[in-house]
């Protein structure tokens, strides 16, 4: 559905050509796997907020975190991004990598997004049952952690609504597919929003 803040920052003037950036760092769940690249949730984000924001999709197939922090630097100074939606750890959870250095990684993603004064927004993942429940536990409370500690919102499950039904996953059971990305756009969107509308407010006020 969309929201009547969608349609005032759809119908606001754009300023100095400048668009909200937001820079997605993410794996395979943001990469579109599997499916058509403009089936993807991050596509289908950028096509709902059309002109007014440029979304810069930088998720790899495979990404880890410590492959994230390497790379994040260089694409802040490349891209200069307002937001951050960080999509990272389930690569690392299912390698079964220790979840302290998966925090370790993250938190250091999120303090250089912070010190270039980027808005961070934190996509959190879950990994199957058969990891344990102690060690899902230790992977799935690193993000509430986080966002705790850092004060930036979170999405506790980027695949909320999904995982669960074999239909939105495809043969793999951890991808999902193109009919899921729209229920992922939902997921993300009531937490995102608040962030484009306080960049929206920011570009008014700097008019």
């Amino acid at each position: 559905m969309v929201t009547l803040f969608l349609w005032l920052l759809l119908s606001a003037p754009v300023a100095a050509n400048e668009p909200t950036r937001l820079l997605v760092v993410g794996d395979s769940l943001s990469a579109a796997y599997g499916i058509d690249k403009e089936d993807g949730w991050v596509s289908l984000l950028a096509e709902r907020l059309g002109d007014q924001a440029s979304v810069i999709n930088a998720s790899i197939s495979g990404e880890t975190t410590s492959g994230g922090a390497e790379r994040l630097p260089d694409l802040l100074r490349q891209h200069e991004p307002e937001i951050v939606l960080l999509e990272l750890g389930g690569n690392d959870g299912l390698r079964g990598l220790p979840p302290g250095q998966m925090r370790s990684n993250l938190a250091d993603m999120i303090e250089r997004s912070q010190s270039f004064g980027a808005e961070v927004l934190l996509l959190g993942i879950d990994i199957p049952p058969n990891y344990g429940q102690a060690y899902r536990d230790a992977f799935q409370t690193v993000y509430s952690e986080l966002s705790d500690e850092y004060d930036v919102p979170l999405v506790p499950f980027l695949l909320q609504d999904i995982a669960t039904q074999e239909a939105l996953m495809q043969e793999d059971g951890i991808h999902p597919t193109a009919k899921a990305q729209p229920t992922i756009i939902d997921n993300v969107w009531p937490t995102l929003e608040p962030l484009l509308e306080d960049e929206l407010q920011v570009s008014q006020d700097q008019e």
